[in-house]
């Protein structure tokens, strides 16, 4: 694949699995577009309220950076762009702002630091395009990535099954919704089984509603919000303000940054069967530009979502045309308060339930990544490095550095790769013994 910017002719397909160069009919491109909608839609939204954001903002800015990622790959790697989690312990400290505490007041430093931490990722984006992608691989190669992705879906796993053990009425719905997502993604046929999370979620909302809000087991959904939300609204735009403390505790995260997108990448990879790596450095260009622009307007930084990522798993549909159609509908929906409360009126149960499903296939795809590489896990290296990794993300384990807090998926990510790369010694010589015992 050459490197050189370039679109793909799309062409229609109604093939069981639809590659990135191909595409659906419009209207199965739209519909499909709007469930990566839906995907995002939740922690798109989480990220910025628990760092004090408008989430109005992030969803509009998620839509400017999907496109902005599609433009600068060339239209040839699918992914969606939405609000980094690996933000928020660092804007926190940043603004002395208590996480999950309503509107931050003191935002503006935090936008200057997200700024600088999209120019550093963009700049190590052009220096990859410049030195070539083998260096970053022998930095993380697939037992290093996908011990990242295994870690970040675990780190994960706890928001998804913390949101469905409040009652055991929630328990039961949220399990529900799991059924239901996997009822529709192996039984049924046609553009059903494109939609699984779609149409397994709308099922158990509707269950909900007739178990709560009729029958009195959970807390009735309330849609007063929506009545009093305005149909077209601008989203609150905040200029940045550059301050060096915010700077030297933000901009780091470009390298967490940078193992999700090459996690993201390889994984993808293997999905489709195709050498995606030459794209590496303009992934990251496009994901640091992409977050410097929403830091300008007053959104969260910005990364390729995991959770678009398990959308795909299940629907094997890669088109990238789909993430033209969810950025421009993000777009639109920034710009209505009244969908936004709509969204915000799905039962936490159901939204725990569709994220145990997301999340699990996350986990899962390290699994895949590893298999397809041949990972050799009687290496002691490896084992060692992945346990390490899986433990240090479930866990997570937060280090602290003067007034620099790296959480759990940070302290794994670096952990991997650096307990790879200090094991490579008398490691890397018992796995070439291993190897010519073999042959």
């Amino acid at each position: 694949m050459s490197d050189e910017p370039y679109f793909p002719r799309w062409r229609l397909t109604r093939a069981s699995i639809v590659m990135p160069d191909e595409t659906l009919p419009t209207g199965q491109t739209i519909i499909l577009g709007l469930q990566h909608v839906v995907a995002m839609f939740g922690s798109t939204v989480l990220a910025p309220l628990l760092m004090g954001f408008d989430p109005n903002a992030a969803i509009f800015f998620s839509g400017v950076a999907t496109l902005i990622f599609f433009v600068v790959t060339g239209g040839r790697l699918p992914s969606y762009l939405g609000s980094s989690f690996a933000f928020i312990a660092v804007v926190a400290a940043a603004t002395g702002h208590a996480v999950a505490s309503g509107p931050n007041l003191n935002v503006a430093p935090a936008l200057g630091g997200i700024i600088v931490c999209g120019a550093l990722y963009a700049l190590i984006g052009l220096i990859v395009q410049r030195a070539g992608h083998q260096w970053v691989e022998r930095l993380m190669p697939p037992v290093v990535t996908g011990a990242i992705i295994a870690a970040i879906g675990l780190n994960l796993a706890p928001v998804a099954v913390k949101g469905i053990s409040a009652t055991p009425f929630d328990t039961w719905i949220g399990l529900m919704t799991v059924v239901a997502v996997g009822l529709v993604a192996i039984y049924t046929g046609g553009m059903a089984r494109r939609l699984p999370i779609l149409i397994g979620g709308a099922i158990a909302y509707i269950a909900y509603l007739v178990f709560a809000n009729g029958l009195g087991f959970g807390k009735p959904v309330d849609f007063s919000g929506i009545a009093h939300a305005s149909w077209i609204g601008w989203p609150h735009f905040t200029a940045p303000v550059f301050q060096a403390e915010a700077i030297w505790l933000i901009a780091p995260v470009a390298v967490i940054l940078v193992a999700e997108n090459l996690g993201h990448i390889k994984a993808i990879s293997v999905m489709t069967g195709r050498d995606l790596d030459p794209l590496i450095g303009r992934a990251f260009t496009g994901d640091g530009i992409a977050t410097i622009i929403s830091g300008f307007g007053g959104g969260p930084g910005v990364t390729t979502y995991a959770e678009n990522m398990g959308v795909m798993a299940v629907t094997r549909v890669y088109s990238t045309l789909l993430f033209v159609a969810a950025g421009i509908v993000a777009i639109l929906l920034g710009f209505s308060p009244k969908f936004g409360a709509l969204i915000q009126t799905i039962p936490g149960p159901v939204l725990g339930g569709l994220s145990i499903v997301v999340f699990g296939l996350i986990t899962a795809t390290a699994g895949r990544i590893w298999v397809e590489n041949n990972v050799d896990f009687a290496s002691s290296r490896n084992l060692i490095t992945v346990g390490t990794a899986l433990v240090l993300g479930a866990g997570d384990l937060a280090l602290k550095f003067g007034g620099f807090t790296l959480g759990g998926i940070g302290t794994a990510t670096f952990g991997a790769i650096i307990l790879y790369h200090l094991l490579a010694g008398r490691a890397g010589a018992e796995e070439e013994n291993r190897h010519a015992d073999r042959h």
